[in-house]
């Protein structure tokens, strides 16, 4: 057994028109569904900038630009009947190919390949029955996207 430890994470929400892009997900302990912004962990070595790079090119198989940090969350957390605690970068960026704008979904793979939908979901669309994680990250959106 691998003793806890904090994860860094950097995640990218690529505000469009009052939409941010996330992933839908379901706690597979509680059957709680939840939303998260795409990436994933920072790697030794790389900043938090770079591995919102490798994480949306790994993916989604997109190359982004303008990536801007919002804030940094501490997020302690539940999921799969494990505590988590985590550090989070989170950034705002655009996508090179503007064309991703206008699909209403893009099709993507955590890097274990399990592949998964991320879509356009406005700030109002996420509730406490399925929210936007981490805790903390809707409120630092309301104030960065005013």
């Amino acid at each position: 057994m691998t003793a806890p430890r904090i994860r860094a994470l950097a995640l990218c929400i690529f505000h469009h028109d009052g939409k941010i892009l996330v992933n839908e997900a379901v706690d597979p302990v509680t059957q709680h569904p939840f939303f998260r912004p795409i990436g994933g962990g920072i790697e030794f070595g790389e900043t938090s900038a770079q591995a919102i790079e490798r994480e949306v090119q790994e993916e989604l198989g997109l190359a982004i630009t303008g990536a801007r940090l919002l804030g940094t969350l501490e997020s302690l957390f539940t999921y799969a009947g494990k505590p988590g605690h985590e550090i989070v970068q989170v950034y705002d960026a655009r996508f090179v190919d503007g064309s991703v704008y206008e699909r209403p979904h893009l099709d993507g793979q955590e890097s274990n390949g399990a592949p998964f939908v991320a879509r356009w979901v406005a700030l109002e669309g996420f509730t406490d029955v399925a929210p936007l994680v981490p805790d903390g990250l809707l409120a630092l959106l309301k104030n960065c996207l005013r």
